[in-house]
């Protein structure tokens, strides 16, 4: 979103104000706005705006997706980092696929390092999709949902 002064007399000053919404991001993140102007040398400019995103927690799959043929097992994981300096702990709350996958949650590294992993349960239906919902002990990301789909063949 851009907020600007509209007209800045020859020789003046202006004012161009620009929000970035960084819901979704983290580690670098770079965007841009076009500046048009009535200035024959330059009639037109980009502003960059450049950000390091830094989030409490890491999730390195939001979404995992259990593909193969009804008798297969398929096993995805996912890793969850705490990125501040105070432990992180988990916990699940919710999980919508009892009978048709299995879940596991190890500690890797104490406190910093949690591994999901996921697997399919052979021979319980062709399509389906749910979540995983973790309590966190961050209060600045209280929870966390790792969405579930699987796709079967037969």
């Amino acid at each position: 979103m851009a907020n600007f002064d509209r007209a800045i007399p020859p020789g003046g000053e202006g004012k161009i104000t620009l929000v970035l919404n960084t819901l979704g991001y983290a580690g670098k993140l770079q965007k841009g706005a076009r500046v048009l102007t009535n200035d024959p040398k330059i009639p037109q400019d980009t502003l960059i705006i450049e950000a390091f995103v830094k989030t409490p927690i890491t999730v390195s799959e939001g979404m995992v997706f259990l593909k193969g043929t009804q008798q297969d097992t398929v096993t995805k994981t996912v890793d969850i980092r705490g990125e501040l300096d105070k432990p992180l702990k988990i916990d699940p709350v919710d999980f919508t696929l009892d009978n048709k996958v299995k879940f596991r949650i190890e500690e890797v590294a104490e406190g910093k390092h949690y591994r999901v992993t996921f697997t399919s349960i052979p021979n319980v239906g062709r399509s389906y999709h749910g979540l995983l919902k973790l309590k966190t002990s961050y209060p600045e990301k209280p929870d966390l949902v790792i969405y579930v789909m699987g796709k079967f063949k037969y």
